[in-house]
């Protein structure tokens, strides 16, 4: 089995006109997303840009490629809120180095990755204050939150509820979210 570098996989992507995710010399195609996908990442993506419109946060898509240096794994969150100048891969000067909070629309496919090793890699960012994970099987939205002593705690919030992102003092409806 072929090992890429980084490099390499930099290279297939500025040519591809698929996303690819790379982690420990691999290259996984990303699939497409479904109706529910886009539609839940547009309404998360919206509210939060309502919330931080007059701060210094901004919201990003799916375009926008994200690089754990800890651990290599450059990929593309289906939201990303970066909060003061971007920081930028220093091999590449289309990554980010530096959200503060990703947003990850979860389907059945993927759940178990986004919730677990993925989730593992992005705690590892140490500007990131969030991971919020929406789930497209059922009306629940999860925020991991990074304490001051460094820990992380999960909240799950489900119908009539708010899930509360902290990190940049931002709210979610769940209901609507899921209207």
């Amino acid at each position: 089995m072929h090992h890429y570098s980084y490099r390499e996989y930099l290279a297939l992507e500025e040519i591809s006109n698929v996303k690819h995710e790379f982690l420990d010399g691999e290259i996984y195609a990303m699939t497409g997303s479904s109706v529910m996908h886009a539609g839940l990442t547009a309404v998360v993506s919206g509210m939060l840009l309502q919330q931080l419109r007059y701060g210094p946060c901004r919201v990003f898509s799916s375009d926008l490629r994200v690089r754990v240096l800890a651990t290599g794994l450059a990929t593309y969150p289906d939201v990303s809120i970066i909060c003061g100048e971007p920081e930028l891969d220093p091999e590449s000067k289309h990554t980010i180095t530096n959200p503060r909070v990703v947003v990850e629309v979860s389907s059945k496919s993927t759940e178990r990755y986004d919730r677990g090793l993925k989730l593992q890699h992005y705690q590892k960012i140490p500007t990131l204050g969030a991971v919020v994970l929406v789930s497209q099987r059922a009306q629940r939205i999860e925020v991991w939150s990074r304490g001051p002593d460094d820990a992380w705690t999960s909240r799950v919030s489900g119908p009539g509820e708010v899930a509360d992102i902290p990190a940049i003092e931002c709210t979610l409806r769940v209901d609507e979210v899921y209207r």
